[in-house]
């Protein structure tokens, strides 16, 4: 991608199509494990009243944590778009 107002390629934009998606599976598989893990055992044990309510809120809770915090990381890495060609350079920084 041309870093000066240039317009992506499809690969590029296929890429980042793509980079989305992952994030998006990955983040809401990793809130389903966790809620899960957490408010599980509320209904493994048939647990009831406040206990139950706790386990089940505090599994929602850290879901959607992990959930947003998830897609962040991911999307993060997406990158930026290189250097513009300039053949004759070899250095990055010229």
């Amino acid at each position: 991608m041309d870093t000066y107002g240039g317009r992506r390629t499809q690969a590029e934009r296929d890429a980042v199509t793509v980079e989305i998606g992952y994030a998006l599976c990955s983040a809401a598989f990793a809130a389903a494990v966790l809620f899960g893990a957490v408010a599980g055992p509320a209904y493994l044990f048939g647990l009831t009243g406040g206990v139950r309510a706790a386990l089940v809120g505090a599994g929602a809770v850290s879901a959607v944590v992990v959930f947003f915090v998830r897609v962040v990381s991911v999307l993060v890495r997406l990158p930026r778009g290189g250097q513009p060609s300039q053949p004759g350079r070899t250095r990055p920084d010229s």
